[in-house]
């Protein structure tokens, strides 16, 4: 009996949202109570678990649906099953190993990265498994690639490329060059965190093609407007998190024209395509069409604070603030996360025949509670970034210390909302996770 590793792929993410969640809740006490798991794990342990696991939770996720949407929806024979759940076997020994590192404090690598570097070797592996499967899949069997084939085959080749740029700094010669360094280290993580956009945002178009049963969605030239802009975004968007590099002020300006542009062209394509589909298609994709319509309300707010922090005069006092932090959670919860959660719920109703998931209230009220706390998580945190911005302009600033001391009542509602968003997602995961390993143990479901 051969089991659905698409599935294990999916568990997996979604038990490290839930952790990186929670982890990153414990994060927020440190704000008010320095000493907080001081003993235990400090804070410079806290902060990259939480940001390994969130990451985590968006590439497992979207690797576990690419798997499930060629090889269940699709019906295409994989080149390979093994090589899949040899890649699921890789990915699962190799975050125990990652977290072992976190957690004992045996790391060495860059931000975002910070774990052991040599556990980064088994992940390019499970990556270039994955890229060979795919490749020796779809090449082989589908001709005039739809937009999100595209997207998905793209991704995963930039993902093997920046993952490996981003550890460039292991040769000397780049070590050595303090500017070299820096503009690799941030050109690399801004290209990968492209790379796996390219993988969830075919993802949202290829549900978009399904649910309105419409395959022109994945094949009209806007959709392959999109992916070039987003290519290009890859290749080029990181420039604007350069301000502290030596450079031509054009390079930051067209890069930050090139990103805004992306998110402009997706907002279209979702908001022509919610107008068109049918309330009977609505309604039979209840959860997965909400996700997806909240996660173009999260592009357009995330767009109107990204214009903000362009300006070069406001990006000064922006950044380093948690403006910055603001923007990435606004990015990896309010777009990446909606997406996925649309991913996941979608499955669950193409594997379920009572889908139970529809009529879950935990599922409807955390929908609701979810999008109303990331929002209020999100206001929070600009509001302390202009609070800190005001503060550092202020040519008669007190101590830092005396910064946070005055910030305690933001940071209390910080925490409180910290809370409540927490909450809201384990009433969405918990029911998703039920569902998904009850549907592993059914007869029915463990064949692919």
């Amino acid at each position: 009996m051969k089991y659905n590793f698409s599935l294990g792929f999916i568990i997996l993410g979604l038990c490290a949202l839930i952790f990186g969640a929670l982890i990153g809740l414990l994060s927020s006490i440190v704000y008010i109570y320095p000493d907080f798991l001081k003993s235990i794990i400090p804070f410079n342990q806290l902060r990259p678990l939480h940001t390994t696991t969130v990451v985590s939770w968006i590439i497992l996720t979207a690797t576990g649906g690419l798997y499930f949407y060629i090889s269940k929806i699709e019906k295409i024979k994989l080149f390979s099953e093994n090589l899949g759940r040899l890649h699921l076997v890789i990915f699962v020994l190799t975050g125990i190993g990652i977290l072992y590192s976190l957690f004992s404090g045996k790391m060495g690598g860059r931000e975002y990265l910070e774990f052991f570097p040599l556990l980064t070797i088994p992940v390019l592996v499970g990556w270039i498994l994955f890229g060979l499967n795919y490749f020796l899949t779809m090449t082989t069997k589908i001709k005039n690639w739809p937009v999100y084939y595209w997207m998905w085959g793209t991704g995963l080749v930039f993902m093997v490329y920046h993952l490996s740029e981003a550890h460039f700094w292991i040769f000397n010669e780049i070590r050595g060059d303090f500017i070299k360094d820096l503009t690799i280290q941030w050109k690399s993580y801004g290209s990968f965190v492209g790379s796996w956009n390219l993988l969830v945002y075919g993802t949202v178009i290829y549900l978009m093609s399904k649910i309105k049963g419409d395959d022109s969605i994945g094949r009209g030239k806007t959709a392959f407007f999109f992916y070039f802009l987003g290519l290009t975004n890859l290749m080029f968007g990181w420039a604007h998190h350069t301000y502290i590099i030596p450079t031509q002020p054009w390079i930051r300006y067209v890069a930050y024209v090139v990103s805004m542009t992306e998110w402009i062209i997706f907002i279209h394509i979702v908001y022509n395509w919610s107008k068109s589909i049918s309330k009977e298609k609505k309604k039979l994709n209840f959860l997965t069409y909400k996700f997806i319509i909240a996660s173009e309300i999260w592009v357009f707010l995330n767009l109107v604070l990204a214009l903000f922090m362009s300006i070069p005069t406001f990006n000064y006092f922006m950044h380093g603030t948690h403006i910055t932090v603001g923007h990435s959670m606004g990015t990896t919860i309010g777009i990446n996360t909606t997406i996925l959660f649309a991913s996941v719920t979608y499955i669950i109703s193409k594997l379920s025949k009572n889908n139970t998931l529809e009529q879950n209230k935990f599922v409807k009220s955390g929908f609701y509670i979810f999008n109303i706390s990331l929002l209020l998580f999100w206001l929070v945190l600009i509001t302390g970034g202009i609070y800190k911005a005001i503060w550092t302009s202020n040519s008669e600033n007190t101590s830092f210390s005396s910064l946070q001391e005055s910030s305690n009542s933001i940071y209390i509602t910080f925490i409180i909302a910290g809370t409540i968003l927490f909450t809201s997602l384990l009433m969405l995961t918990l029911p998703m996770l039920k569902k998904l390993i009850g549907l592993m143990i059914e007869k029915n479901s463990l064949m692919i």
